[in-house]
């Protein structure tokens, strides 16, 4: 379909405001948000000896987060559809900073349980409401890179949350009598708390109502989402039930379960990982050591997303970084080097994280309305249970062998699965192509 003279003299502009808008600040959320979600990893470098917690209680305690986020995304996602993103994810992201900084006041194993559970409850409904709200905001064929580039924030919070968490514990441990993973709770806590709020004054539900367009430029970005969400919807005729009974979004789900277990070892034991390979080390080193492999993984998330726009191609930017991530584990595993290791790691990070851009262009190509809010959060919440199993795994591995060799070539295996899947999938090329292009 042909774009006005009018449409296409608007769309750089629009397009430039919407990103320069949305983008920052929603990438603000998310580092806030794996932030208060990861830092136990690096708590357990205190906390399991001073609260007397094993291994595998540490790694049910990190698994139990994704029983609490997987019950509540469906509903969290037709819930915000219908009353609007602002309110909805500012209530969101109050609640699990309060109990993000709850968390130093954990005693002992059941207190770490709950408020994990909870933590988990919290943030279910944040990024699969993120990933709809740009659906309304964002035309399809510049969708991969503008998820790439809200996404490169689970990165970036590696980046700065591995030196900021070890800082935090190494210089404020014994102060005011609290220890050290108590102040890296409360510390990342509260900022998440004051976002909130900020999120009320700076969110807009809908295009029609962005008072920080002009009229024109409402009335063309309305009139483009709209456009694109009746064509899929057309092309597609999704409902609600049909979308959970499809056998395509299922697909997706087992493909995201993969992504989703390599990713959640990944982040909850790169401490440990660390530590292991350099044991001579403290606290602050080691938070700048777990930096390396998100700095790559910023860099290849931006340009394998921007390159998936370029192309109109999917599957391929799944299926290649998973395989080359698959690579990475088995480096790790394969081999003693330290520095090979860091290497190793980092090469895995950039290939897991290069492919969740492209990823989630894959269903919001044929999903719209209704259809796409419970699609997305079926998706995102059934593929997350990966994060339940991994923790897990590399936990009874590291205890049964004393090495987390096994757990690693468990990640590459998964990663390797997931690349087969992203190789059988069914990409939509034509509804990236009615999306306006500067």
């Amino acid at each position: 379909m042909s774009i006005p003279l009018a449409g296409e003299q608007l769309a750089p502009t629009v397009l430039r405001k919407v990103i320069w808008r949305l983008i920052p600040f929603m990438f603000l959320l998310f580092v806030l948000n794996i932030l208060d979600r990861v830092n136990v990893n690096f708590a357990r470098l205190q906390m399991l000896d001073q609260l007397g917690l094993s291994e595998q209680m540490f790694g049910l305690g990190s698994s139990i987060f994704f029983i609490g986020y997987f019950v509540f995304q469906v509903p969290s996602n037709l819930i915000m559809n219908r009353i609007g993103a602002r309110q909805w994810i500012s209530g969101i992201v109050v609640a699990w900073g309060l109990i993000s900084c709850s968390m130093m006041f954990i005693r002992d194993e059941r207190s770490f349980y709950i408020l994990r559970f909870l933590l988990g409850v919290a943030e279910s409904g944040f990024f699969p409401g993120m990933i709809l709200y740009l659906t309304y905001w964002i035309p399809a064929g510049e969708r991969a890179r503008a998820t790439a580039c809200f996404m490169s924030a689970a990165a970036t919070a590696g980046l700065v949350g591995g030196p900021l968490s070890g800082a935090l514990m190494y210089y404020l441990d014994g102060v005011a009598g609290m220890a050290g993973w108590q102040w890296l709770f409360l510390m990342e806590g509260l900022p998440t708390v004051i976002m909130g709020f900020v999120v009320l004054v700076w969110m807009t539900d809908r295009p029609e109502v962005a008072g920080w367009l002009t009229a024109d430029e409402r009335g063309w970005l309305s009139e483009q989402m709209n456009r694109e969400a009746k064509e899929r919807e057309q092309q597609h005729g999704f409902t609600l039930k049909t979308t959970l009974a499809n056998g395509r979004v299922w697909l997706l789900t087992l493909l995201y379960f993969m992504l989703a277990a390599a990713v959640t070892g990944f982040v909850f034991y790169l401490p440990q990982f660390m530590k292991e390979k350099f044991p001579d080390q403290s606290l602050p080193v080691i938070g700048l050591l777990t930096a390396i492999p998100y700095l790559l993984s910023i860099v290849c998330m931006v340009l394998s997303g921007a390159h998936s726009d370029r192309t109109g191609e999917r599957r391929l930017h799944v299926a290649i970084p998973s395989f080359i991530a698959a690579i990475g584990w088995a480096v790790g595993a394969c081999f003693d080097d330290r520095w090979l290791v860091v290497a190793a790691l980092s090469v895995a990070a950039a290939g897991m994280y290069s492919s969740f851009g492209p990823f989630w262009s894959l269903p919001n190509a044929f999903l719209t309305g209704t259809a796409a809010a419970g699609g997305i959060g079926l998706i995102n919440s059934f593929g997350n249970l990966g994060g339940f199993v991994a923790p897990i795994i590399l936990s009874e591995v590291k205890t049964a062998t004393k090495s987390f060799s096994g757990g690693m070539l468990a990640m590459s295996l998964t990663m390797l699965i997931a690349c087969g899947l992203a190789l059988s999938c069914q990409h939509d090329r034509t509804a990236d192509e009615v999306a306006t292009k500067p």
